[in-house]
């Protein structure tokens, strides 16, 4: 017996089925099969001090391009402890797998905040810092030499720093052309030093993949601090020559080492 279909029902089959590709792409295998395809987890930036969330845009033109959905938050920079409480809330908000990724002291943040979130799936450090369970920024950037020129200035609730713009673009921007320095130094956004005296309570490296990309011509975080502390997190490590400023001066190198974690971590 023929069974006929009204062309109704035909269409809303249809509908179903092409909404179901959109929802889950597929593609072919080798044996001519069709096979659906997982989401790309989400890309979430942090800045570090003397930075903002525009800071990320060359990274994050590259990143949606290649299909990725991106946030980038606004990290408060007042201090490592609310800092952390603040991007532990946002991430909160986010569904599905994430790639976290922090820019100098956005690392620390994200050492923190990524602790007590189980849909991280990969921390990327971007010339970042990687405190170990007690250290603070500030006793690490020790480390690194010649020491930043700052600025301070008396706030509520205690002071802030910012870096003279005079020397912005040799500590910060080496590589990066004279105009756009100036403008990353008129708009710098100053740090709480509390951002370099709270001491880190967390080790989300420990558990979860970590990846770092070492900024070869940093004058803001020394080379060789960047690879103690990456080795010390068993991160997977690449190197580029760039300043501090490499999401500006590198986008496609940070982009690389953002998209290989991302793989990785699906």
């Amino acid at each position: 017996m023929r069974i006929r279909i009204s062309r109704r029902v035909a269409l809303v089959a249809g509908a179903l089925a092409l909404m179901g590709a959109a929802t889950a792409p597929a593609v072919a295998t080798s044996s001519g099969e069709r096979t659906t395809t997982a989401a790309k987890p989400t890309v979430v930036l942090v800045h570090g001090a003397w930075a903002d969330s525009s800071s990320w845009s060359p990274v994050m033109e590259r990143l949606r391009e290649d299909g990725y959905p991106v946030r980038a938050i606004a990290n408060p920079l007042q201090g490592l402890t609310s800092d952390t409480d603040y991007v532990s809330s946002y991430l909160s908000t986010i569904d599905g797998p994430v790639v976290l990724v922090g820019h100098s002291y956005g690392g620390a943040v994200i050492t923190n905040a990524a602790a007590s979130d189980p849909d991280v799936k990969a921390l990327v450090y971007i010339a970042g810092f990687i405190p170990a369970k007690g250290e603070t920024v500030g006793g690490l950037a020790e480390k690194s030499s010649p020491p930043i020129p700052l600025i301070p200035t008396e706030v509520p609730g205690g002071t802030e720093v910012s870096i003279d713009p005079d020397h912005f673009r040799e500590s910060f921007a080496g590589d990066v052309d004279r105009t756009t320095a100036a403008n990353l130094a008129a708009a710098q956004r100053p740090a709480n030093t509390k951002a370099v005296s709270d001491a880190s309570v967390a080790e989300a490296y420990r558990n979860i993949p970590s990846w770092s990309l070492i900024t070869r011509q940093d004058k803001a975080i020394a080379p060789d601090l960047q690879r103690f502390m990456s080795k010390r997190a068993h991160a997977h490590i690449k190197e580029v020559n760039a300043s501090h400023a490499v999401m500006i001066s590198r986008p496609g190198s940070v982009t690389r080492v953002i998209e290989d974690a991302a793989r990785s971590s699906r």
